[in-house]
């Protein structure tokens, strides 16, 4: 029978576990959204990736309580400039992308 510091460790275990799983589905969402958005923008994505800035607890239009998440990545015009982009994530679904004013060609 196992006892109570066996489940303790399992059950944490298997949050971290599923945390982790979540984290990286979130963080492929917003690379695919930031991607998108940069090639409909005509702008160039660098570095092809997204880093987590900020993370926060927040209601959802539902009210449920989701993980907020605000993931940054760079971007440019010409390859001469770097600029910063922003995608939003409430839970699963993206909020919104975000790029910082830039010059045009």
């Amino acid at each position: 029978m196992p006892d109570l510091t066996s489940l303790f460790w399992l059950f944490l275990l298997f949050f971290v576990g599923f945390y982790i799983r979540r984290a990286l589905m979130a963080r492929e969402s917003a690379f695919i959204a930031a991607r998108r958005h940069c090639e409909t923008m005509g702008v160039q994505l660098l570095d092809q990736s997204v880093y987590l800035r900020r993370i926060w607890f927040k209601r959802n239009d539902a009210g449920r309580l989701c993980l907020w998440r605000a993931f940054y990545f760079d971007f440019t015009v010409r390859g001469d400039d770097r600029y910063l982009g922003r995608v939003i994530l409430l839970g699963k679904q993206v909020t919104a992308v975000q790029l910082d004013p830039h010059k045009f060609h």
